[in-house]
């Protein structure tokens, strides 16, 4: 395993801060057996089915995943019902609904627009879905085909999670960064971590149910761009704030190589954080089999509270 893009950046301590997916709103649908690299057109979904739930999600906000229990992947063709989830990440009006479904392309009824601006109605209406009142969602990603990585530490983490009891384990298709495998989603509050160990996704998990993020290992939360997830990582970690939604991104002013964030905390207080684009030196593969590049990375320069004073003048 000395050559996978895992062992390199492990190898070369990349950080992981500011490289999570994406997504306000994740929409994960059950789809047991193989999965090819583009799951949702390469797998026992209807590959019509997959490019019309692509189409519709396009510039919405919402990301589409496949998901399926941990455990032996047998080659079944018709799952009787399948289990929906949807996620909404943007801190204060963080919810998670959950249904089953016979026929997936219900999931053409539903308002993805609308998905991504936080509003769940239509999956209400549409799927009768409903609160998820269990525990949270812990989604490693599984997708060898995708990267071997994930298949070779994903799945081992997934399935060791899952046989000592930990309710919530899906293996997912895709969340990006696969030198940083095993790479876990927990929802609803959508942080991402790397490099997960069973212990450490166990203490995320309990952080979860409390209401906590635990920053350790944390690749960022899913609801800010890139900038905006190393940038709220490093206000919590230099004001030890662990509430989950007790910050925001409220915005991001200049261009790459470099950025001001402005973090918010809800009780009133804000952070201007200068976020800079490096390179990731030396050259490394960005996943396996992939040619040597330099991948990006989100180095935070500075942190200073600000008041709303200073921030008007």
């Amino acid at each position: 395993m000395s050559s996978t893009c895992s062992n390199v950046s492990r190898e070369f301590d990349e950080p992981v801060a500011g490289t999570a997916a994406t997504a306000r709103t994740w929409l994960l649908l059950e789809q047991p057996g193989p999965w090819g690299a583009k799951a949702l057109t390469s797998s026992h979904l209807d590959p019509a089915l997959g490019r019309a739930l692509e189409a519709a999600a396009q510039d919405t906000g919402v990301r589409i995943a496949l998901i399926r229990r941990p455990g032996r992947h047998a080659d079944r063709r018709t799952p009787g019902t399948r289990r929906v989830y949807v996620a909404h990440t943007v801190p204060g009006n963080v919810w998670l609904y959950a249904t089953t479904t016979a026929d997936p392309e219900r999931l053409l009824d539903l308002d993805f627009a609308a998905l991504g601006r936080g509003e769940p109605e239509s999956f209400a209406t549409a799927l009768g879905g409903r609160p998820h009142e269990g525990d949270p969602l812990a989604l490693v990603c599984t997708n060898g085909k995708r990267d071997r990585c994930c298949a070779l530490l994903g799945r081992p983490l997934a399935a060791e999670l899952a046989a000592s009891g930990v309710e919530g384990v899906w293996e997912v298709t895709h969340l990006g960064g696969h030198r940083f495998s095993p790479t876990l989603l927990v929802l609803p509050y959508g942080y991402a971590y790397g490099r997960a160990e069973a212990h450490a996704v166990k203490e995320v998990l309990h952080g979860v149910r409390e209401g906590r993020i635990v920053v350790e290992g944390c690749r960022g939360g899913s609801a800010w761009e890139r900038p905006g997830q190393a940038a709220e990582l490093a206000v919590r970690r230099a004001v030890g704030e662990y509430a989950a939604e007790a910050l925001s991104v409220v915005r991001t002013d200049g261009a790459a190589p470099r950025w001001e964030v402005t973090v918010a905390h809800r009780d009133g207080r804000r952070w201007l954080v200068e976020v800079a684009r490096g390179a990731s030196l030396p050259p490394r593969p960005e996943s396996c089999g992939s040619v040597l590049g330099s991948p990006a990375r989100m180095d935070v320069v500075g942190v200073r509270e600000v008041t709303l004073a200073a921030l008007a003048g």
